[in-house]
């Protein structure tokens, strides 16, 4: 089902969402070149300086989620292996408001991470918090079941009742953009630039 979402760059979202569905550019995939991933999101909220409710998480998480997690960037919310039990428990990859650690076992993996850095110092496992609420990610608000589709070109969060109408605006960006030569696409540009300089009153 989620297949249909990464057929399209994030950039290709934004003619169907508002800004503040778009992830801050400083959560990023911390190796390169990334896949296109998109799936549900699975919600957790760390307490400061704890990641309990994040390795609870992964346990819980459905094949195809993609763990969205709220913590802050004082201490690591997973490393190598809690990156390999992910991956092998079929997790989409993880979109992280904070760092981990490991990145270069993460690289080698190739499992699919979005953080703010990385911190070799791990949280502890102390606090409890709920599962699947509504979370700040970014300086979005990701409600469990969102559509999340993160790629090099940044992270876009989908509400899940708006997802078929935003796929459809999405897509058909795409296939505007690529049934045009670059000769096409400047000489609309062209025109369209000049018509909003005149408009504005500009005098050369």
């Amino acid at each position: 089902m989620f297949d249909k979402f990464t057929s399209v760059s994030v950039c290709d979202y934004a003619d169907a969402l508002p800004r503040q569905q778009f992830i801050d550019y400083r959560v990023r995939s911390l190796w390169t070149p990334v896949p296109r991933i998109a799936g549900p999101a699975f919600t957790v909220k760390c307490e400061p300086g704890d990641h309990l409710m994040f390795h609870a998480a992964v346990y819980r998480a459905s094949p195809g989620d993609i763990i969205v997690a709220q913590g802050d960037d004082m201490f690591a919310l997973a490393g190598g292996n809690v990156c390999a039990i992910a991956q092998e428990r079929g997790i989409a990859g993880f979109v992280i408001d904070g760092v981990i650690r490991d990145v270069g076992e993460v690289r080698q993996m190739a499992f699919p991470v979005f953080a703010r850095g990385v911190c070799p110092k791990p949280g502890a496992k102390k606090k409890l918090s709920p599962l699947n609420e509504p979370v700040h990610c970014g300086g979005v608000k990701v409600n469990p079941g969102d559509i999340i589709v993160a790629d090099e070109e940044g992270i876009a969060v989908i509400p899940l009742t708006e997802a078929a109408e935003v796929l459809q605006i999405a897509q058909a960006r795409a296939g505007q953009d690529s049934n045009m030569t670059l000769s096409q696409w400047r000489e609309n540009h062209l025109e369209k630039l000049e018509f909003i300089l005149t408009k504005l009153g500009f005098e050369e």
